[in-house]
């Protein structure tokens, strides 16, 4: 293999240097758009060397036309499995199935063709219904927004475009680059409704001698502020294994992970309460810097004259709840927030279809507070 080069560029390159003109000899002037968008560590750029031993690769996906699908998908599939290279910049575009892992393919050297490559030819509209479960030529309702993993968004939002001659890949960009206002604040204000549920119980199963279990609900707790700083600099959270990396990349990391870090690493459940207090009032002193409710208190309090520190988070989520002003999202159940907000299991955050039936629980609660 060659020496690493990150898939976003060698997509780049693969494109540019390999199937374009691959497209201008077998279709030439064949209107399409290409890029790097969906699953997969490169899309965000987050892969490394280690990244290749499976499922990594040469790929890249070329959005046809309704029309031109319909009549050369096939054939161009064909034409590429023919006449792409063997191997590009070092790495095989040939691909085999991991016998004992379905779904799992891996780049090898081949000398038969057609080779199995991955440039996918589909059409946006087809690729985008299948990924969030959405059509993109309308309008999305805030159950919509709701019901999209942000893991999903975030690769659609931030995924690599090599060519666009459809004007359709930028458009589809701008259109999923954030939520819209009032649903960002319904997530703000769930988010913070989280927070409030478990931050005295870091010091209450202390109290009790449960430090193990304080130190379990402190991690939590870490977690949900570090998404809500995600959410407050307007930035799509990405699957978990980078979620801490996209942390890394916010304004607020450099001063806030020190701080984080003392939590986690504490002893004991005063030293952990006191960095997580340290935290509670610089994200909400972040709060304030948003400008969008009148000021919180940023300071932390006793909980009901008991021996914790917290930053009363229910009643800041309570401030953002009555700043919105769509009545649409207002009829939305309080404090529930999206599908990501209320559950990590990844064999439904990875189908658009199961995380789409959720959308049930808000219709059965509507007009709820």
């Amino acid at each position: 293999m060659a020496e690493f080069t990150p898939a976003r560029e060698l997509a780049r390159l693969f494109y540019v240097e390999a199937v374009r003109p691959v497209l201008e000899a077998c279709y030439p002037g064949l209107l399409h758009s290409a890029g790097l968008f969906g699953h997969g560590s490169e899309v965000l750029g987050f892969d490394t060397e280690m990244s290749a031993d499976h499922g990594w690769g040469l790929r890249v996906a070329l959005y046809l036309t309704d029309a031109d699908h319909a009549g050369l998908a096939g054939d161009l599939r064909t034409a590429l499995g023919h006449k792409l290279p063997l191997e590009f910049c070092g790495w095989p575009t040939h691909f085999e199935d991991v016998p004992d892992d379905p779904g799992t393919s891996v780049p090898r050297l081949t000398g038969t063709r057609p080779i199995h490559h991955r440039v996918e030819v589909t059409t946006l509209h087809a690729f985008v219904r299948d990924y969030i479960g959405v059509e993109l030529d309308r309008d999305l309702t805030a159950l919509d927004w709701l019901a999209i993993p942000e893991q999903h968004l975030r690769t659609l939002a931030d995924g690599a475009v090599y060519h666009d001659g459809l004007d359709i890949l930028e458009p589809m960009r701008r259109k999923l680059a954030y939520y819209p206002h009032d649903v960002w604040l319904y997530l703000l204000s769930a988010q913070w409704q989280r927070i409030g549920q478990e931050e005295p119980f870091v010091g209450r199963a202390g109290t009790v001698g449960d430090d193990l279990g304080s130190a379990v609900i402190a991690a939590r707790l870490v977690r949900d502020l570090m998404r809500l700083c995600l959410l407050m600099e307007r930035r799509y959270a990405p699957y978990p294994k980078w979620f801490g990396s996209a942390f890394a990349q916010l304004k607020c990391a450099g001063t806030l992970t020190p701080i984080l870090q003392g939590v986690l690493q504490a002893s004991g459940w005063q030293e952990r309460e006191k960095h997580l207090s340290a935290a509670c009032e610089l994200v909400a002193a972040m709060h304030n810097d948003l400008g969008i409710t009148p000021p919180v208190p940023a300071k932390v309090s006793r909980f009901w004259g008991r021996p914790f520190w917290v930053i009363g988070a229910d009643k800041i989520a309570r401030v953002i709840w009555d700043a919105i002003q769509d009545q649409k999202v207002k009829r939305l159940p309080y404090g529930v927030g999206k599908v990501d907000q209320y559950l990590d299991n990844t064999d439904i955050l990875s189908h658009a279809k199961r995380c789409r039936q959720l959308s049930v629980l808000y219709a059965e609660k509507e007009g709820e507070q």
